[in-house]
């Protein structure tokens, strides 16, 4: 075991309507934190690696969004909650970071950077907008059909519909999925996949306003191996933000490789190190 990762102590957060955001905090330095994407938690190993790859330089948080992991939930959900829970940690952090965002939760930090101080820096992996015909066609109201599946004790058909519609997974893949084991994980957060459509916002359609009022630097990362909506979202992300610089990252898929992201996090951080 690495003396970082023997460094990692959990902790908890009080976002304003009660719920509890629970976290891992590793390292020492100045504070980053680290925001998940949809259908997984703190746990998992991208986020693990990278986390205990900054340690050395920085103070790592690594939380679960609410109704996940270990954090709790309350109802109705908005998605200003959920910046008022990355607000909460910020807090615990010190008051101020750097973000880390993947995919829909690269959405929530862009969400929460605009006009907002305590975030110094932010780095985005992937933010899931759909600027061109060559992204998925999702509907307006596809978070309440999320949600009403899920209300109906339908939780695989919300995981699958998100999957098929919106993650473009084919649906014989997803049937085998459903016949493995693990599918019972993936069911478990099934109500939060309504959130994450609900973050994207209708459509999942470019905020280009919030993010023109943006000025903090933010490093925009997209896949060479990603489809190519994708790295459209990330250049229009990039050209809507006017201190954005937009990098694809060879060979690399929308779940991206821990050994992708980290020297780019490591530059990108240590730039706001070096200045203070």
């Amino acid at each position: 075991m690495s003396s970082r990762t023997q460094q990692l102590t959990s902790g908890t957060a009080l976002s304003p309507d009660g719920t509890v955001i629970a976290y891992n905090r590793s390292g020492s330095g100045p504070a980053i934190v680290l925001v998940h994407g949809g259908m997984t938690d703190k746990s998992h190993p991208t986020l693990a690696a990278v986390a205990d790859a900054l340690a050395p330089w920085f103070t790592v948080f690594n939380y679960d969004r609410r109704g996940r992991g270990e954090s709790s939930d309350s109802q109705p959900y908005a998605v200003a909650r959920e910046i008022e829970d990355l607000a909460a940690v910020i807090a615990a952090a010190g008051g101020s970071a750097m973000v880390f965002g993947g995919s829909s939760g690269a959405g929530l930090a862009l969400d929460a950077v605009a006009g907002n101080p305590a975030i110094s820096r932010l780095v985005v992996w992937e933010p899931p907008y759909h600027v061109d015909g060559s992204a998925p066609d999702l509907p307006d109201d596809f978070a309440d059909q999320l949600s009403a599946l899920v209300a109906d004790g339908r939780r695989g058909d919300a995981v699958a519909l998100f999957m098929t519609a919106a993650a473009e997974v084919p649906s014989e893949a997803v049937a085998a999925m459903r016949a493995d084991p693990s599918w019972a994980g993936v069911e478990a957060v099934a109500h939060t996949l309504a959130y994450e459509a609900a973050v994207m916002g209708p459509g999942n359609a470019l905020p280009t306003a919030r993010l023109a009022a943006v000025a903090q630097p933010i490093l925009v990362l997209t896949g060479g191996n990603s489809p190519e909506w994708m790295v459209n979202a990330g250049k229009a992300v990039a050209a809507a933000v006017p201190r954005a610089v937009h990098r694809v990252l060879d060979g690399q898929m929308h779940n991206v490789a821990a050994a992708a992201l980290i020297p780019e996090l490591l530059g990108f951080f240590m730039i706001a190190e070096a200045d203070t």
